[in-house]
């Protein structure tokens, strides 16, 4: 039996209704891409529905359209809204330490370190949030610190600069002294670690050198015949006519030894028998020069003959203890030539 036409008209509309509202033909939500997403909490969406996208929380529009629309294929238009990362302020280095990073957009993360002798005070990290800030302050180097040095019997520290409290910062320092007469062994200057501890402190010792002896033609002048202690001295001097070369003190050093002695040196006689001098800006028979000593380390001046051009002309020597060479141009006259004098190399045009 066939069914009646109205039934069949009726059946044929609930078959139309059923087919509008398969999934075939409606969009599904559209999923958060690029930075952008949709808002509320609609899941499908009929043909020729018209939706607004936005940004995603950490995200800024910089271009292309917020509308999309459902097709009747269930796909959606082409999403063109442009969505980037907002971004952090630019970090500071902080002193003494360093900051790392890659970006500083939504999501980027800085790591902080310190040099070594600093420690960091703040959080280790810190993260670009969506408000564009950064998760954590910005956090601080600050130098390890130091109590006070030890200081070793017999010595003292001199501070690179004035010390407020008993509390001292990194890298500050200072240098040790031994009072004599004791001497520094070790390392004299000190400096407040990267670990929180002073470098090690040095010793003083006793060091006495022993009774000074006195030098040949000299003496020691006031000198107790004893031990003398580090940096002690003793003060030498010469017999007349000898002259001192050298210090005139030698000091007890830190080795236990004495510092350079000096040496008394002879004066020299001028070894000829006629002939005229020039000492001291003064010209001199030899015959009158007395006594005919010349001291260690002056000089004297003989007269030679430029025979070419009939002049005469001084040449200096020099006195080394005890030792004067007349230069070999110099001749010694005779007798004769000697009394009458006047034409000696002395007594003659001096060369220009």
């Amino acid at each position: 039996m066939r069914p009646a036409p109205q039934l069949l008209l009726l059946l044929l509309c609930h078959a139309g209704l059923f087919v509008s509202v398969t999934p075939q033909n409606v969009c599904q939500r559209p999923p958060p891409q690029d930075g952008s997403e949709l808002t509320g909490g609609q899941v499908f969406f009929e043909p020729g529905t018209e939706v607004m996208l936005s940004c995603s929380q950490g995200y800024t529009p910089t271009g292309g359209s917020r509308s999309i629309v459902c097709k009747s294929s269930g796909e959606w238009t082409e999403r063109t809204l442009k969505c980037s990362r907002k971004r952090c302020p630019v970090p500071d280095q902080p002193q003494n330490g360093r900051v790392d990073f890659t970006d500083i957009v939504y999501e980027s993360t800085l790591t902080y370190s310190c040099d070594e002798g600093y420690v960091l005070h703040g959080d280790v990290s810190s993260e670009c949030l969506h408000t564009a800030r950064w998760s954590n302050p910005f956090p601080e180097c600050k130098p390890v610190t130091c109590d006070l040095p030890d200081v070793p019997p017999y010595a003292k520290i001199v501070y690179d600069r004035p010390v407020k409290g008993n509390i001292t910062e990194f890298g500050f320092g200072g240098t040790y002294e031994c009072r004599p007469p004791m001497v520094l062994f070790g390392n004299a200057r000190a400096t407040c670690g990267a670990d929180g501890f002073w470098t090690r402190p040095p010793q003083c010792r006793l060091v006495m050198c022993p009774v000074p002896t006195s030098i040949d033609n000299g003496f020691l002048s006031f000198a107790e015949q004893r031990e003398y202690g580090y940096k002690e001295r003793v003060k030498y001097g010469c017999v007349d006519p000898f002259v001192l070369d050298g210090p005139k003190e030698s000091e007890c050093e830190e080795t236990g030894q004495w510092s350079r002695k000096p040496v008394c040196r002879a004066p020299c006689s001028v070894d000829i028998k006629r002939g005229r001098i020039l000492y001291n800006g003064k010209k001199i028979w030899i015959e009158d020069f007395e006594p005919n000593q010349v001291p260690h380390s002056q000089q004297v001046a003989v007269y030679c003959l430029d025979e070419a051009r009939k002049c005469g002309y001084p040449v200096k020597a020099y006195c080394v203890d005890g030792l004067l060479e007349i230069p070999a141009c110099f001749e010694e006259p005779n007798d004769l030539k000697y009394k009458l004098s006047s034409s000696l190399p002395s007594e003659i045009t001096v060369c220009s």
